[in-house]
């Protein structure tokens, strides 16, 4: 029974996060939660995580918190019929999830830009 609910709870959960995908593309959509909601997907889908997998216990509590709660608060912004439809848009695409290379290079760009700036911060702060 708790397998059951959790394996419906997934399923809601990527259906969400095609949805925020369609939320996102939808001129309806403020753009401040257009934003939102291209992050939390981008972040959710994202191979590279805020902390890392491998660390034991930790490592998973970003995608058994964040996201959640990122979705969460971006379905609360999207207005409820625009919502509506784009769950009910994600259900009949459901063998298709949402793919594109511009969103990996954006989210790719964003982490060497991260990883560029600590690096000077730190060859600043060691040649201080």
């Amino acid at each position: 029974m708790l397998r059951d609910a959790i394996k419906t709870w997934a399923k809601r959960i990527k259906r969400d996060l095609h949805a925020l995908y369609l939320a996102g593309r939808d001129p309806r959509v403020p753009w401040y939660v257009k934003l939102l909601a291209v992050a939390t997907a981008a972040y959710a889908l994202s191979p590279i995580d805020l902390i890392p997998d491998f660390i034991p216990v930790i490592g998973y509590l970003d995608d058994l918190l964040l996201v959640p709660l990122g979705i969460y608060l971006v379905v609360k912004l999207i207005p409820p019929q625009v919502m509506e439809e784009c769950r009910a848009e994600a259900d009949r695409r459901q063998d298709s999830p949402p793919g594109s290379r511009t969103a990996a290079g954006l989210v790719l760009l964003v982490w060497a830009g991260a990883f560029l700036v600590v690096m000077v911060w730190i060859w600043r702060l060691l040649s201080a």
